[in-house]
């Protein structure tokens, strides 16, 4: 990983057949966006166990404190990689954007989430998950411009209906208190994934993250410090573990890979990606903290699979 790698949005080189006409696009023009699609994907994986590594930080940390430490530690990360790389400050056109992507995307979905699942299930948090995609979309496209046909929203809304339906049944209808802390998360999310996305096409993917981490260091310090004083800690093993992979994995290396196979394929296509992770989300929860899930998960995931299907046809014919 060096300072000069850069992303590059998708190119498409035309080649002149043999026998005259139209040019035709070259078989290596469509690997940066299989490139691009399994990075989004290594993300959305990262991401989906999230929720159940956090509900293990909590064992032995408070809410403030877990979100303070795992962003204190992603930040040193970052913070590393960019003196080794001899990165130069980001333009001044880009702390705005970078700005955004701190506020919503390591500060207030880590925090609005982790007071949540204080009282809520994985199972029922997913609904923000469930949600984000289509929420994504919509703001990406109010932000850049780009309408995404209209099978595409058709698959996606789809897609979110789906999955809501299932979490909502799943946690048997019952709106909990963590509600509002969820819905928060999800708006500021969303908008720190459009900003992120944005950015990722002009600055590696990495530095995205590492400046948006850098950026929130001197407050996440000060949190800390205030939020060690007042929670007990009480370390165990998972703790530890769902700290070291909150930070190191979701934070950092999750976002790192995600925000580079959005500036290839594009915020509105990576974005429908995450319509799995509520129910890879599930799949963890059941196996991780024995949460029980229902029958019907099967027949949810393979819907989605078909509108996550669908979305990416849909995208690469508009584009």
């Amino acid at each position: 990983m060096r300072a000069e790698d850069s992303a590059t949005s998708q190119v498409t080189i035309a080649v002149e057949p043999a026998g005259g006409g139209l040019p035709r696009p070259a078989p290596f023009a469509r690997r940066p966006a299989r490139r691009g699609t399994l990075l989004a994907l290594l993300g959305v994986v990262t991401f989906s166990l999230t929720f159940p590594s956090t509900v293990w930080g909590l064992e032995s940390f408070g809410p403030w404190s877990l979100v303070a430490l795992r962003s204190l530690l992603a930040a040193a990360l970052s913070g590393v990689l960019l003196l080794v790389a001899r990165v130069r400050v980001p333009a001044r056109e880009h702390w705005a954007g970078l700005a955004v992507v701190a506020g919503g995307v390591v500060v207030g979905f880590p925090l609005l989430t982790t007071l949540a699942l204080r009282t809520s299930t994985t199972s029922h948090a997913a609904v923000v998950v469930g949600l984000l995609p289509l929420t994504t979309a919509v703001l990406s496209s109010l932000r850049t411009g780009i309408r995404p046909p209209r099978a595409f929203w058709a698959a996606a809304v789809a897609g979110a209906a789906v999955v809501i339906a299932f979490t909502v049944a799943q946690s048997g209808g019952a709106l909990s208190a963590g509600d509002l802390f969820l819905f928060g998360a999800l708006l500021v999310c969303a908008a720190g994934y459009t900003e992120g996305g944005r950015l990722a096409k002009v600055m590696p993917g990495w530095q995205v993250t590492g400046w948006a981490l850098i950026l929130t260091l001197p407050l996440n310090l000060a949190g800390a410090a205030v939020a060690l004083a007042y929670e007990p800690v009480r370390l165990t093993a998972h703790g530890v573990v769902g700290l070291v992979w909150v930070s190191a994995v979701s934070t950092f290396l999750g976002l790192y890979v995600w925000y580079r196979g959005m500036a290839e394929i594009g915020v509105a296509r990576a974005s429908q990606l995450q319509l799995a992770q509520p129910l890879l989300t599930l799949f963890w929860s059941f196996f991780l903290l024995d949460e029980q899930v229902a029958a019907a998960a099967p027949v949810a995931a393979v819907a989605v699979l078909v509108c996550i299907a669908l979305t990416q046809r849909a995208g690469r014919t508009r584009s």
